[in-house]
């Protein structure tokens, strides 16, 4: 089976837009090395072609839009190596560069870029959807970085997020995993409009029927497009039930009760308090880290570091763990490396911030 398709489309008046389509929906579309490395591909001839006035990104089936990275192979891949003692398959390291080569490339596309986020958006479905200038959602949209439950960290340009919004609520985002809605998504910026979950097979037909110019790549053809559409009715927002405040990177213990005193305010905060309780301690370091790191860098600074963390990830212990108890074996019991966040080696944490290469893979992002 094809896992991405991708067509050029004609336009009401001659012109090419660009579709990619995520098309693995037994997997709720979940990103492989090659859908990677065949999106990055289509984008760099799209952005090429002067015909292509726009592109769009969409997923396949009713349920999601992508669901992340595919973790079981990665998983694979990772338990091969551990079993070698050696670094035998370099999948976990090809496909984090190839993602995040890819999340890149959409945040810099220079023409209207469209993504449509039913259902599912999470992981490195988040970081493609979050990297798009227009990121459309439905009122059945479920968004998170979950990476707290698994060992690994909030990736694919969720540095880049959170440091683009209130920095109390990136802060229990990225330490709970907890789930926005469409409402949340609004609010915090991860979204730009909303449309109605069972009528969005006709956003694609109407985006060909616009009038487009070739040699415009006009934005404000889209953005007046989707301004005028019909809001449906939205669920209630829930992270404004937690309060603003001033978080304190530099102090991981009193971030994680700042955080964890928030108990109480909702059922919804709770259930993330929850998360960061029975979640990974070192990725809690890493994530106020990520966070205090942030404020200081450019796009390019942060895939970077994403690479860096997610290579000492692949090479760690509570990654495969983490997977394993979630996914696999599904116990739900994780033995991690540090049994509890007050047990935490700051070192430890610290170590996974090195760059492993004398020569950074991504040096040549811009």
């Amino acid at each position: 089976m094809n896992e991405v398709l991708i067509s050029d489309l004609n336009t009401a008046n001659g012109c090419v837009l660009g579709h990619a389509h995520l098309n693995v929906e037994s997997t709720l579309n979940s990103l492989s090395l090659d859908m990677a490395r065949r999106l990055h591909a289509a984008l760099t001839d799209w952005s090429g072609r002067d015909e292509v006035v726009a592109v769009v990104i969409t997923g396949a089936g009713d349920r999601a839009f992508c669901a992340g990275g595919d973790i079981q192979a990665l998983y694979r891949a990772i338990v091969t190596n551990h079993t070698a003692n050696a670094v035998v398959d370099d999948y976990p390291f090809g496909f984090f560069e190839a993602e995040y080569r890819l999340d890149f490339a959409i945040h810099n596309f220079r023409k209207p870029l469209l993504t449509l986020g039913h259902g599912i958006v999470m992981g490195g479905g988040l970081g493609i959807f979050s990297a798009a200038r227009y990121r459309v959602l439905t009122q059945k949209s479920r968004l998170a970085s979950p990476e707290i439950t698994i060992g690994l960290f909030p990736d694919a340009g969720a540095s880049w997020t959170y440091r683009n919004m209130p920095q109390h609520w990136a802060s229990f985002l990225g330490l709970s995993g907890a789930q926005l809605n469409a409402a949340d998504a609004l609010l915090v910026g991860l979204g730009t409009h909303v449309v109605d979950h069972d009528g969005r097979d006709v956003i694609l037909k109407e985006v060909l029927s616009l009038p487009w110019q070739a040699d415009a790549s006009d934005g404000d053809l889209l953005e007046e497009w989707l301004a005028a559409l019909d809001t449906p009715p939205m669920p209630q927002a829930q992270i404004s039930a937690v309060p603003e405040r001033v978080p304190d990177f530099e102090d991981f213990a009193g971030e994680i009760s700042a955080v964890q005193n928030l108990k109480g305010l909702s059922e919804w905060v709770d259930k993330g308090i929850g998360n960061l309780n029975s979640g990974c301690p070192t990725t809690a370091g890493i994530i106020v880290e990520q966070l205090r790191r942030v404020p200081h860098m450019t796009l390019a600074d942060t895939y970077r570091m994403e690479l860096t963390l997610a290579t000492h990830c692949a090479q760690n212990l509570d990654f495969r763990e983490g997977v394993r108890a979630l996914l696999i074996d599904k116990d739900n019991a994780p033995n991690w490396q540090f049994g509890s966040l007050d047990k935490l080696d700051w070192n430890h944490v610290l170590t996974h911030f090195v760059d492993p290469w004398p020569n950074h893979p991504l040096a040549d992002l811009e």
